[in-house]
């Protein structure tokens, strides 16, 4: 039997009839250095963003892939909603809803073959945040701070009028967010949304029968930046820091080794970002025939190597390389859990 249709006519032609909030969609798109485009068009006096009015039956994202084809002859996948903000009715009786989507980090190449084909677009101009936010609008700027600081903190913003909303999970001042806190205004869930993430991680410290330190160089990011054995907690799932060690270690080396004991826990933070957690387990030391059994995944990891400790400069940043002579310390005279602030053993009161 055919799938009979969700609505009557009737029904769809009620829901016609009522008046709708606008819907607009903007790129916020990137160059590899993370500048801005700013644009300058030939029918409005401010620079503005890319994007504009979503036709039809076009979802926010199909609305926003057409605009730049047509601005800017910009073939490319259209990236995950950064923020939405809705505007109470303004000159045109209205309410306006737009949906900011990341675009990018864009190649060299699609940089450069950027060109204006319908004449909407008279210049486009890559700018720095600080430098975006001074070029657009009132209306404007605020919703790119608050679509960059989402992106940044791997979140989404919620905003009315360009203001983020008390329970925003990005764009929120952290003052503001302790006001709100301090003067019980957060209801539980707003107060959960609004709070900062952190992302958690555990590795293993292995070595071999030499006093090298195991490695593996990734096939993503920077190739030059080596790690450590280990990778991302799946806290959603109920996995805790011990269990995901286990499992990072089984697939990416192809060897199933309960990790020994807890050597760091360390913890590292930049501005904007959520604070990462690590920590750090006892591997023990891996023979010759430990070390003939690894198999490392080929779309992840492209190759492993025993580092010696005098060389580990030449592979690894130097926030993980203090935390991996922190941890071989602990091992060596049997003390620790250490508490380490990016590699640096926090003094005890």
């Amino acid at each position: 039997m055919p799938d009979q249709p969700p609505y009557t006519d009737s029904v769809r032609a009620y829901y016609a009839a009522h008046p709708s909030p606008l819907v607009a969609a903007t790129g916020i798109v990137l160059d590899p250095r993370g500048r801005v485009l700013v644009l300058t068009t030939s029918y409005k006096t401010e620079r503005d963003l890319p994007g504009g009015g979503v036709e039809d039956t076009e979802t926010p994202e199909e609305g926003l892939a057409r605009e730049l084809k047509e601005e800017l002859d910009l073939s490319v996948p259209v990236g995950r909603l950064l923020a939405v903000d809705s505007r109470p009715p303004g000159p045109l009786g209205r309410s306006l809803v737009v949906h900011l989507h990341l675009v990018g980090p864009l190649t060299p190449g699609e940089v450069s073959a950027i060109s204006f084909p319908d004449g909407e677009i008279t210049d486009a101009h890559w700018l720095s945040p600080e430098e975006a936010y001074e070029a657009l609008p009132a209306r404007n700027a605020p919703r790119l701070r608050a679509a960059l600081a989402a992106l940044y903190s791997g979140s989404l913003a919620h905003l009315i009028g360009g203001v983020p909303q008390p329970g925003s999970p990005a764009g929120l001042d952290p003052a503001r967010r302790a006001e709100l806190e301090h003067a019980g205004a957060f209801d539980t869930a707003g107060h959960r949304a609004s709070r900062p993430k952190a992302l958690t991680a555990a590795s293993v410290v292995f070595t071999d029968t030499a006093g090298g330190v195991l490695l593996v160089q990734p096939a993503y990011g920077n190739p030059d930046h080596w790690h450590l054995p280990g990778g991302g907690i799946d806290s959603d799932l109920g996995e805790i820091p011990r269990a995901a060690a286990r499992r990072e270690v089984r697939e990416e080396l192809g060897i199933d080794l309960a990790p020994g004991r807890l050597l760091a826990v360390n913890w590292s933070h930049r501005p904007g970002y959520p604070a990462r957690v690590r920590f750090l387990y006892d591997g023990g030391v891996l023979d010759s025939a430990a070390l003939a059994r690894i198999r490392l995944p080929a779309t992840e990891l492209l190759q492993w190597r025993a580092v010696p400790r005098s060389e580990l400069r030449r592979f690894v940043k130097p926030a993980l390389r203090r935390q991996i002579k922190a941890c071989l310390t602990a091992r060596t005279t049997a003390t620790g859990p250490l508490e380490l602030h990016a590699g640096r053993t926090v003094p005890e009161p």
